[in-house]
């Protein structure tokens, strides 16, 4: 271990205590190292152990933080630990190395003017783990695994209080589940409580709640009121939400950790000391897990304005020594940081029935932004959740299915919900849907999706652009003109594709069901097809032949 590495950590503490002018001296205090060796994506975990603990409020008055570097000495990275106790007997931090090759590091535990040291090392393995997702540098409009250099077709579903479930058997039963249905990507929330005022027979009971408790409480089951203490974290509910990641991580499955919500007014002070605390905490303990993408909360301006997401955002990307993509979930697409260095992706809510035109201009804005990013609509409708302001059947599954195509034409992505209406403690009890990620074979909805992602693997979509000006009859293409052409005609039929000279395999796929149907070579440079096979909606794709 350098000098320079050992003299820069006793400078690196992150200060969470504010005010205290007593300071309690620990015992005894020691370091273990989880393993002499991990597989890069994964993580190493020191865990510190305090012994005969004295400090009034272990969270508040202690802080672990360290340098971890390549023994080369090319990078280093700050790393932030955590108190993992109610009683500040036990601290971890956690590094995820990027690369194989050999490390080492240095962390303090400081706790008033004590401080305590501890210097290793360990080796990194590389085993093909996917890592992260990233920004394509080359197609910015898309995702790539950092780990392995494949592209990422974002898929997404929302479980808000998946964390709900008192048997984690749950939990896993349904992660495992929607990656069946080839959904990559779930969005959870760490500290929105909700009443149960959507209208779906998702209740409250012994084994399932929609109130997390993020901190200690007085009244935990009261909406309103439930006595939150901020400067103290409830342990049990952030040691599930991390298996539930291991867990998801282990399927290659993305969560997004939706900080809060708007659907009550219990949240810390806007940009105030519990507010801080508890966003640090939760990147301290999560970002170490390569499947997290953050979201500073949802229907933010509900609850949060614009200014204060551009600085939260800012902070957050400095807290995060990997710097997993984050954004922002607001009610109107307008409330978006699309400018800055922080922001990774849109993360749009519209529930129009018009999304294709919706995300071509999305990307327009993002063009005069200065900086191409990948679009989402993170919310456009729950199956069978039919709001005021819909028309009955318009958040059908097959409604449902159908924007979704739209969006993926424009070259974007999207994140739907799933039918609640299996109920969760009422009959038959077996559901919950986009409330809590639950669900049963009835539930079909991801199967139409499912077919959808198998199109868009079939090629190399993130390689195309919108061209819609390409085809006629109301339909809409993605083209890599020359080599690539994929129209999407939502209402069968037939359609007209100018096309480069040149010669093209043709295939029909059904959106609807997966089937395929190969057609004769085609020739350019203009083509019309024959009428869809029948009258649902059809996806054509023509790939250049050589």
């Amino acid at each position: 271990m350098s000098l320079s590495l050992t003299s820069a950590i006793l400078a690196f503490a992150f200060v969470t205590a504010a005010g205290s002018t007593a300071f309690a001296a620990p015992s005894n205090v020691t370091f273990t190292q989880s393993a002499p060796s991990v597989e890069a994506y994964d993580f190493i975990e020191v865990t510190i152990n305090v012994a005969n603990q004295d400090a009034s409020n272990p969270f508040t008055e202690v802080s672990v933080a360290g340098k971890f570097a390549a023994a080369s000495g090319d990078k280093q990275w700050n790393v932030d630990g955590f108190c993992d106790s109610p009683d500040g007997s036990i601290y971890r931090i956690r590094f995820t190395p990027p690369a194989a090759g050999d490390y080492k590091y240095a962390i303090t535990y400081s706790q008033g003017p004590t401080q305590k040291q501890h210097l290793g090392v360990f080796k990194a393995i590389d085993a093909h783990r996917r890592g992260p997702i990233r920004v394509d540098p080359q197609y910015p409009w898309h995702f790539i695994w950092e780990g392995t250099g494949e592209h990422y077709f974002f898929n997404g579903t929302t479980a808000y209080w998946l964390t709900g479930w008192k048997d984690e058997r749950i939990i896993r039963n349904s992660i495992d589940r929607l990656h069946r249905l080839k959904v990559n990507r779930v969005r959870v929330t760490v500290a929105g409580r909700s009443n149960l005022f959507f209208g779906e027979p998702v209740m409250i009971g012994e084994n399932y709640s929609n109130l997390p408790t993020p901190w200690v409480a007085e009244r935990p089951n009261d909406f309103s009121h439930p006595g939150f203490d901020y400067t103290r974290f409830y342990i049990p509910l952030w040691q599930k939400f991390e298996h539930m990641l291991r867990y998801s991580r282990d399927e290659d499955m993305i969560i997004s950790v939706v900080f809060d919500m708007n659907d009550n007014k219990v949240h810390p002070a806007a940009g105030s000391e519990d507010e801080r605390r508890f966003l640090h905490y939760t990147i301290s303990r999560f970002s170490a897990f390569s499947n997290v993408t953050w979201d500073l909360g949802d229907d933010l301006e509900g609850y949060r304005d614009d200014e204060w997401s551009h600085e939260t955002g800012t902070l957050i990307e400095q807290w995060d020594p990997y710097h997993h993509l984050a954004t922002s979930h607001p009610m109107k697409t307008i409330h978006q940081d699309r400018g800055s260095a922080w922001f990774g992706f849109t993360s749009l809510q519209d529930w129009s029935r018009q999304q294709h035109p919706l995300m071509l201009a999305s990307r327009e804005l993002q063009k005069k932004s200065g900086r191409i990013i990948p679009q989402t609509n993170e919310e456009y409708g729950y199956e069978d959740h039919y709001p005021k302001w819909a028309m009955p059947g318009s958040d059908s599954a097959d409604a449902l299915r159908r924007t979704a195509w739209d969006i993926a034409m424009a070259g974007a992505y999207q994140t739907a919900g799933e039918t609640c209406r299996r109920g969760t403690n009422i009959y038959p009890d077996m559901g919950g849907g986009w409330m809590n990620g639950r669900g049963d074979d009835t539930m079909t909805m991801f199967l139409g999706y499912g077919h959808m992602v198998d199109f868009f693997a079939s090629f190399e979509w993130w390689k195309t652009e919108p061209h819609d000006e390409l085809v006629d009859s109301g339909a809409y293409c993605l083209a890599r003109p020359g080599e690539i052409y994929a129209a999407y005609l939502p209402n069968g039929g037939k359609v007209t594709i100018k096309l480069e000279p040149g010669s093209y395999e043709a295939t029909w796929v059904s959106a609807l069901s997966g089937d395929k149907v190969t057609l004769p070579v085609v020739e350019g440079p203009s083509w019309t097809s024959p009428e869809a096979p029948d009258h649902h909606d059809w996806a054509l794709l023509l790939l250049r032949k050589y």
